[in-house]
């Protein structure tokens, strides 16, 4: 199972006035904003990394060689908002949408899970099988829970404090990776 990253988000879950708040930044100097934002991308970046979770509406597909046994198709991105669609490859080299009344999409589970009630064979013997759909917390800063909002205000306040005094550091200072750890997804 492969997890590929299509588009997204089209916003970060800490706006750059909050960070410049955050950070005690007052001045509007583009070449500082340009920083602060790349920053928070980064530390987003992070933050989803040790999580392994989503953070903001992002569309991921899913691709994989044929459906499992007994049809439960476990996810590796957390939290699923939704299955768009699951496209199949025949033997003749045709795709066609599964119908959406032949799985079911269990979001609330974690890992999630598609449960495939009739199954077609696929005919290509790699990634015949392509699932769309939309990983994260929301599509608003809003939505995203506090405390990783916060384990992402930590990481940039410490890299735009010590910007290039990080050598051999841990990837989180230890307060973000506390706030981190509670949604730590186990990998599958």
């Amino acid at each position: 199972m492969i997890p590929i990253f299509i588009s997204g988000p089209a916003v970060e879950p800490v706006t750059l006035g909050e960070m410049k708040a955050y950070l005690r930044v007052d001045d509007d100097d583009v070449a500082q904003d340009d920083l602060i934002a790349g920053l928070v991308k980064a530390a987003r970046l992070m933050v989803e990394a040790a999580s392994r979770r989503v953070l903001i509406e992002q569309r991921w597909r899913v691709v994989m060689d044929r459906f499992p046994a007994g049809g439960a198709i476990l996810l590796p991105i957390s939290p699923v908002l939704a299955v768009d669609r699951i496209v199949v490859t025949d033997a003749s080299g045709e795709t066609f949408d599964l119908p959406a009344a032949a799985f079911e999409a269990d979001v609330l589970s974690d890992p999630p899970r598609i449960a495939v009630t009739d199954a077609p064979p696929t005919g290509k013997p790699r990634n015949g099988i392509s699932v769309e759909l939309r990983a994260g917390y929301g599509t608003t800063p809003e939505a995203v829970p506090a405390t990783l909002k916060l384990a992402v205000r930590i990481l940039v306040a410490h890299w735009f404090e010590s910007r290039g005094d990080a050598i051999g550091e841990q990837i989180l200072p230890p307060e973000a990776l506390a706030l981190v750890a509670p949604f730590q997804r186990m990998r599958i």
